[in-house]
């Protein structure tokens, strides 16, 4: 018998987390050439589509014990593109820019909060896995997406709203750097309730 089978995960396992990860990043970039161009529904579901990769990710590097410093970071790296810089931008081409340097500058803020929340959360290390502080990024970006897709479907231009837009903006900024919890589900384990309940 060989003696050459390796133990734990192969390497292309490993890989897979990755790979979503990357997706994640190319609907990202897509988010931001849309919005540049004017396509707001289209950048919208680049940044859902990139927050669906997000989920995945962390839940397959999981589910198959491949979680590592190198995937952590390059997530945290994607995430400031997808749910940061392009959300940002997404609300500032279709409303912020009406109020000129404070536009852009709004805008800003919510990509550099956006970075803050994921290094606080690389380097806070919490013993109860359950919950984290600060609202995740992903939803934060969502609400702007929805924020910019529902009111530009509705017939509302960017400039009717700016005032509303830059709450938006401010308070997602906020509450991705408060100290409010919030449920990380990370401690649900799909595989142990499907075990419990055969």
């Amino acid at each position: 018998m060989s003696n050459s089978r390796v133990s734990g995960p192969r390497k292309g396992i490993y890989f897979l987390p990755s790979l979503f990860t990357t997706i994640g990043l190319f609907f990202g970039f897509y988010a931001i050439i849309q919005a540049t161009l004017g396509h707001y529904p289209q950048a919208s579901v680049g940044i859902l589509i990139a927050m669906i990769m997000d989920g995945f990710d962390g839940r397959v590097a999981r589910w198959t014990n491949t979680t590592s410093d190198f995937g952590k970071e390059y997530d945290s790296l994607v995430d400031v593109i997808s749910f940061g810089v392009a959300p940002g931008m997404l609300i500032y081409f279709w409303s912020l820019q009406y109020l000129g340097k404070a536009g852009w500058l709004i805008s800003f803020a919510f990509t550099a909060a956006t970075a803050l929340r994921l290094a606080r959360f690389n380097v806070i290390t919490s013993k109860e896995n359950r919950y984290f502080f600060g609202l995740a990024c992903p939803p934060a970006a969502a609400f702007v997406a929805f924020w910019v897709w529902n009111f530009h479907d509705a017939g509302f231009a960017g400039s009717e709203l700016v005032g509303f837009s830059a709450l938006i903006a401010f308070l997602m900024s906020m509450l991705m750097v408060s100290r409010i919890k919030y449920r990380s589900f990370k401690d649900l384990d799909p595989k142990n309730r499907v075990i419990q309940a055969m």
